[in-house]
């Protein structure tokens, strides 16, 4: 057995009752859902429009603090309910080619094809497995007691706070995998052509925040830019923490490459439980997090639409119960705290503890 909590016949029927789940609910997909997402696509390019343009009166600091906001609240919904669920192909069954994983290229450094390579195979097929998923540490930092330490760990503080502050750039650079091209085990052509699809398109985005929106303002250049620079650091500071209190959180589960192999369907799902934590919050907040805060439920239907996260989640809930496992959820400040406490931990030698015995 990989890895326990149920016997074999225990997770395949754990498995059978999420898939009943899963089917029920794409039956019931219809037309609320796709006004959900058309709803929230205008108003984010509202706010979208409302900020910058708030921003040419950033002289007035009343109206550079409400444009810097409206920024932020567009960049956030657009790079977590809408993007990052739109290129999960969650919408692709209303067949709104406007809409749809295919065409969908979001407002950030990482070029959607190789975000849904790194992020929709590798993150969603092998989430948690040290080695396998790029996730677990971003290729800079241990975040498994399973990764051995190194002195280069020790400045893992530093890097956590870069990565944090550079989210975008970070996602970036994920599927380039340096560490990779430096063991001989990828070639450095294949690298190469990744980084001039970043470069072009951070190039993009580099020129519509920081030149050419700046320079419409004429005189009111630094106010724009200064707005533009705060929208983008608070868009990835926020990325950044749903992202990682939905995996590291005390309790969360790591796993080791072997422990999968020949991994039956039944224990996919139970390694998505495991690997995965929920934050608790109101229906704002779980549509700022792109409905992230529901990880478990995310990594579990990773393309049913986010917006039935929050009907999913006591169903999941309940069945964890009924098998006797464990269901993380906490408050933000709980997972945020906790995930802090791993990046200091595991900057050191050891760290075991931090992880539950599979029961």
């Amino acid at each position: 057995m990989p890895y326990a909590y149920l016997t074999d016949e225990q997770a395949e029927a754990f498995g059978r009752e999420l898939d009943a789940i899963r089917d029920e609910v794409k039956t019931s997909l219809g037309e609320n859902d796709a006004a959900y997402i058309r709803r929230l696509i205008r108003i984010q390019r509202s706010l979208d429009i409302g900020g910058r343009g708030l921003l040419f009166l950033g002289f007035l600091p009343p109206a550079w603090l409400a444009g810097t906001a409206m920024l932020s609240v567009a960049k956030i919904l657009e790079n977590m309910e809408i993007g990052h669920n739109v290129m999960h192909a969650q919408w692709d069954w209303m067949k709104d080619p406007k809409i749809h994983s295919s065409a969908w290229e979001w407002d950030t450094a990482c070029p959607s094809d190789q975000w849904k390579h790194s992020h929709n195979y590798m993150h969603h097929t092998y989430t948690n497995v040290v080695g396998m998923d790029r996730d677990v540490g971003y290729g800079i930092l241990r975040m498994s007691p399973k990764q051995p330490w190194r002195p280069w760990n020790l400045g893992q503080p530093v890097y956590n706070a870069l990565l944090a502050g550079l989210f975008q750039y970070g996602v970036a650079l994920h599927d380039v995998e340096f560490e990779r091209v430096l063991q001989g085990k990828k070639r450095w052509r294949d690298a190469f052509t990744q980084l001039k699809a970043i470069g072009r398109k951070t190039g993009r985005q580099t020129l519509k925040d920081y030149v050419l929106f700046p320079l419409l303002a004429g005189p009111f250049f630094l106010f724009v830019l200064s707005g533009n620079l705060a929208a983008n650091l608070v868009r990835n500071l926020w990325a950044y923490t749903i992202i990682f209190c939905g995996h590291f959180p005390s309790g969360a589960h790591t796993f080791s490459a072997g422990s999968v192999a020949n991994e039956s369907r039944g224990r996919w799902y139970l390694r998505q439980l495991l690997g995965s934590c929920n934050i608790r919050g109101g229906r704002l907040f779980h549509i700022l997090s792109g409905n992230l805060s529901h990880q478990i439920e995310h990594h579990l239907f990773p393309d049913l639409p986010s917006n039935r996260y929050a009907e999913i989640a006591p169903r999941v809930q309940a069945l964890c119960a009924k098998y006797g496992l464990p269901y993380n959820t906490g408050s933000l400040a709980r997972q945020f705290g906790t995930t802090i406490w791993r990046v200091l931990r595991l900057s050191l030698p050891g760290g075991a503890s931090l992880e539950p015995r599979l029961a």
